[in-house]
Order: structure tokens, then sequence, then C-alpha cells
């Protein structure tokens, strides 16, 4: 049984009267479909001509790790201007361009390639979407050439400070894509090649969960306690990890949902940074997104509410009219990138599907589904939200 370093998980069993998931499609899941059709087998033809590329291409000298090993940078530190050569020190909410970032990227482009391949497989079920990208997913998880360690241990690092550190293990938010993907295509992938893919996910949960960066991402108490959850549950499911599925399901009901939103709908945490309005829609997208991964016929978690009324409801509510008229923000502007927010945010698609709201998934339809900005990429925990309905 995995340690959850002394966390005590309450179950909690309080429900609305929201109706149960339904097991055939929504109204909502096939407009979102029409929507995103062609834009989805555009970028599958664009994946289908594209060769792997994973994080031994690139080796940054900072590193203490090797070829195999992920590496990156926190976002938000700086060289010191009274002492250049020494340790960096932090300007939050300001990332350095400066700093390595070709592992995040190579990550980013594997979800991309996956996410793209897999949702086509899902609406057209071509297979030759599938043998595509068993080829990437080999390379990341399979071949020993040229395949991932399944650990972080060297996730933003901090020059004269830290080789890796907890807060890092939110890098692999863009595996999400590529888990739920090999899920959708399981059943076309070789099984001695699905096993070994498996076994990898399984291995980094494992590190996930017993490892020092682990258990200080785990009890972070912002997003990024967020994110860790929303990682264990999306590569639980692909591995079929029961135990960790149940633990997230307590976590989200026991922790994360009563102690990062208060009474309006809001996350206090994320609204005190200097970059309130894209850390707010950050979290709730993750909360959101979590919801989608782990709800069942026998426990919808779109239908929890803890007794003092909080709910993923209250939490799109309150975020909603910031989204639908930006210039209804209470709060002082983003710091950096206020101008490339919002755009299609996953949780508005999958709460309008939840609530079968024509008015959220309206507004979802007419953001920005394919963004630009490296920085609003990487901020999307899922790109690809037909492969997660």
């Amino acid at each position: 049984m995995f340690r959850t370093f002394g966390i005590i998980f309450i179950f909690l069993v309080f429900q609305s009267c929201s109706p149960r998931i339904k097991t055939e499609k929504s109204s909502i899941a096939k407009q979102a479909e029409d929507v995103l059709k062609k834009q989805t087998l555009a970028e599958a033809d664009w994946a289908m001509l594209q060769k792997p590329e994973t994080l031994t291409n690139t080796l940054s000298p900072r590193s203490d790790g090797g070829i195999h090993d992920f590496y990156s940078e926190g976002d938000y530190w700086w060289p010191n201007p009274k002492d250049p050569n020494g340790p960096y020190i932090q300007k939050d909410g300001l990332t350095n361009p400066d700093n390595f970032t070709a592992h995040r990227s190579a990550m980013i482009r594997f979800s991309k390639i996956i996410g793209a391949l897999a949702s086509a497989y899902k609406i057209t079920a071509d297979e030759k979407y599938v043998k595509q990208a068993v080829l990437h997913l080999k390379a990341w998880f399979v071949n020993p050439e040229s395949l991932m360690n399944p650990n972080l241990e060297y996730a933003q690092a901090i020059k004269g400070l830290f080789k890796g550190r907890g807060i890092g293990i939110i890098d692999t938010i863009h595996l999400l894509d590529v888990a739920q993907g090999t899920l959708i295509m399981s059943s076309q992938i070789n099984p001695a090649d699905l096993i070994t893919i498996k076994n990898w996910f399984d291995d980094y949960l494992k590190w996930l969960m017993t490892s020092k960066n682990g258990n200080d991402e785990m009890n972070a108490k912002n997003n990024h306690g967020t994110c860790f959850t929303l990682q264990i549950a999306g590569f639980a499911k692909l591995t079929g990890n029961q135990e960790l599925l149940d633990l997230c399901i307590n976590r989200y009901k026991a922790l994360l949902l009563p102690s990062q939103m208060v009474a309006d709908g809001s996350f206090p945490l994320e609204m005190a940074r200097t970059k309130p309005y894209g850390y707010s829609i950050f979290n709730l997208d993750a909360m959101t997104i979590l919801c989608q991964i782990l709800s069942t016929s026998g426990d919808n978690l779109f239908g929890f509410e803890t007794p003092d009324g909080k709910s993923i409801k209250r939490g799109v509510e309150f975020m909603y009219p910031f989204i639908d008229n930006k210039s209804s923000w209470t709060l002082t502007p983003d710091v950096m990138f206020w101008n490339d927010w919002p755009v299609a945010q996953p949780f508005l698609i999958f709460g309008s599907n939840a609530y079968q709201n024509q008015k959220w998934f309206n507004t979802w339809k007419g953001l920005e589904h394919q963004p630009k900005v490296n920085e609003v990429i990487r901020n999307l925990p899922i790109k690809y939200p037909l492969l997660f309905m």
C-alpha cells in the first residue's frame, strides 16, 4: 500500500441532487465533437508527419542528472544583480526567458502528438493514427536509447540552491493527454508494448508516492497540490490502480475542495499571486479535470458538495463572469500574459457538459482553441478534451 505521509483522508458522502453521469454521449459532448473535429483531424495530419523527439535530444550543462533524466528550471528565478555568479533570486510571476525549457517543450510536443492522434482515432477508428502514436510512445517509454527515466528528481532546479524540487512535478501534467490517449488506443496497441508503457507509468506513480519530492508536492496547499492529485488520478486510471483512484477521490472531497475554495467559489491562494487571473483559471481547470477523470456513474464528483456549500459548480459559477467579460475582473491584472487569457478553458467544456449549461458551452466555443503563446499552452493541463468525454 502506498504511503500517504501522515495525511488522514476522511471520506465524505454528502451528495447533491445533480443528475448522475450518463453513459450515452450528451448533447454538449456531441456539440464539442462537432466544434473540434476539423481542427483535430488537421492536427492529426500534422502529427502523422512527426518523428519522435525525446528529452535525450538535449542535455543542459546545469543538470545534475543524466541524458535520460527530465530537467527544467524554476520559471521565476533570475541571476542576482548583486552576485551574478551566485544563487538565483526569485521574481514571482516573472518568467526568466534564459532558463532551460527544452525538455518541457519536448514533452509538450509529445503530448500534442499523442493527443491529436488519439483524438482522431476516437473520432474515426482509423488504426493508422494508433500506429503512428506507438512510435512516439515507444520512444519515450520503451526504447532504452531514448526513454525518459520515470522520475522528476531534477525538475524546476534553481541555480545555486536546488538540483530539483517537488514543485517541479507539475511539469508532467502534459503526460495527462498521453496517458488518456494511450487508454483510448489501448485495444490496438501491441500487448507487450502496452504492458511496458503501463509499467513506466506504474513506476512513475511509485516514485511520486514515495519520494521526498512527491511528498513535498502532494502536501502543497495550492494548485500544485491539485495538480499532484490530478496526475495521480490520470496515471492510475491508465494503470488500473483503484487504490490510488480511491485515494484521489477522498483527497478531492476531504482536502482539496474544502481547504482551497472559499464560500464564493474562489481560490484565495491563487488570487493572492501576482498573476491572480491566470492562476485562478489554472487551478479551476485542474480541479475540474480531476472531477472529469474520477467521476463514475456511482460517484459523480460534479454533484459533490461539502457541508458548507463548496462545489466545483460553485467554482465555475464564480469564474465564468470573468471569462465571459474579462473587463469585470476586480483584481489587479496579471503581471505577465494578461492579454493572452482566457482561451477555451477545460473547466468550461467539462462544466458545461456536466451541468448541460449551453451558455457556458457557447462561451467555450467562441474562445481560442489553438493558442500560440507558449505560456498559455504550458498552463493548459489538458489540450484534447474529447479524449476525456
